[in-house]
């Protein structure tokens, strides 16, 4: 029974050791870049396709339509990415990074789920397939599996600004 007890401490604890990491990387990023973690998301997606709509943004992400629209006002009003209307559809709008968006998309640190992602391809098949059957079985454990959710390791609000960003980690 105490060896029991000791293993579930030790799970809450690489929990809270995660849930941590995640919290670290998105204060730094708002601190030193005043930016949230699916702002630069959407930003590198902007820098590295050239002229994108807010549909394939939202695919490419695994985000709504209405999240990216919401993060792409953000980023335009800080002058770091622009709409484009199409001149042979002008229904259509494509997003483009500017010159100070993708410098502070070359400035900022890696995102971390691509750290993750690095090192998570490094493991064996077997060895994925264990990690992701148990982070399935935690998720149902404390009834979060049924939230939605996109491959983005960060904390707070996914449509947050840097600001609301602030105030929601600060709050810790």
């Amino acid at each position: 029974m105490a060896e029991n007890r000791e293993i579930c401490e030790s799970v809450l604890v690489a929990l809270r050791s995660i849930i941590r990491a995640i919290d670290l990387y998105s204060k730094e990023l708002v601190r030193n870049h005043s930016v949230t973690g699916p702002q630069l998301l959407l930003l590198k997606e902007v820098a590295h396709i050239g002229n994108a709509t807010v549909g394939n943004l939202a695919k490419r992400a695994n985000l709504s339509s209405a999240t990216v629209t919401g993060i792409l006002d953000r980023l335009e009003k800080r002058g770091l990415v622009e709409r484009i209307r199409s001149e042979d559809d002008r229904r259509k709008v494509f997003i483009k990074a500017t010159e100070e968006g993708i410098n502070l998309y070359r400035q900022a640190p890696s995102m971390l789920q691509e750290r993750f992602v690095s090192e998570f391809t490094k493991l064996q098949d077997w060895e994925q397939t264990q990690i992701l059957s148990s982070l399935q079985r935690i998720a149902t454990m404390m009834e979060a599996k049924e939230i939605e959710a996109s491959p983005l390791l960060v904390s707070g609000p996914i449509t947050s600004s840097p600001e609301g960003a602030r105030e929601f980690l600060e709050q810790e």
